[in-house]
């Protein structure tokens, strides 16, 4: 299992899930996100963003730019095995990389972003672009939207989660692509073909 940055062949995979998961797909962008894949089967098994939103110019109060971590997703069979954890730290690596020393999230799955270091925040203590998101979401997507922050510094990976994400490959039940003629609603026992041998 590993991380990567998304593909813009992706995007309808993306957009597909997000919209099942019911996430936040505001300003969607593909290269904003990055994608679990499972090696051996090539399998997608979750996803995540982050989000810059620059500040005015006439308020000097915040830096130019702040960084918000979104729409992090798992599919249903990968849940429980590390790999929201593994997307969140790459998210936060990047916004690292881009100069970023805090990142902030609006969510109602505090609890599951606490365990990272993440700590809930006052409102007022959210840039002002983050404020109107914060309401949006409330009135959308995600109406026990509460604002969370995190100094990149602090980031903290459970071991438990590490070893599940190691594990996740080696999930006893692999997914089959191989399509069967019952797939089609043919039954192999009684159909006859147009160039049947015979043999």
């Amino acid at each position: 299992m590993y991380v990567r940055d998304a593909k813009n062949r992706e995007e309808v995979w993306l957009l597909d899930h997000i919209e099942a998961m019911g996430l936040d797909d505001t300003a969607f962008r593909s290269r904003d996100y990055v994608v679990a894949i499972d090696e051996t089967s090539g399998e997608k098994a979750g996803f995540g963003r982050v989000r810059i939103h620059k500040i005015g110019e006439d308020d000097d109060e915040w830096p130019a730019e702040v960084c918000e971590l979104t729409s992090i997703g798992v599919l249903e069979s990968w849940r429980n095995q590390g790999v929201g954890a593994h997307v969140i730290e790459r998210l936060l690596e990047y916004a690292g990389d881009d100069g970023f020393d805090i990142v902030y999230a609006l969510t109602g799955e505090s609890a599951y972003l606490a365990q990272f270091g993440f700590r809930r925040i006052d409102e007022a203590q959210l840039p002002p672009p983050l404020r109107d998101r914060l309401a949006a979401k409330r009135d959308g997507v995600d109406p026990d939207a509460v604002p969370l922050s995190i100094e990149i510094e602090r980031f903290r990976m459970p071991d438990r989660l590490r070893e599940a994400f190691k594990r996740a490959s080696e999930r006893d039940e692999e997914p089959s692509n191989e399509e069967t003629p019952e797939d089609f609603g043919i039954d192999p026992d009684t159909a006859t073909y147009k160039y049947d041998t015979g043999r």
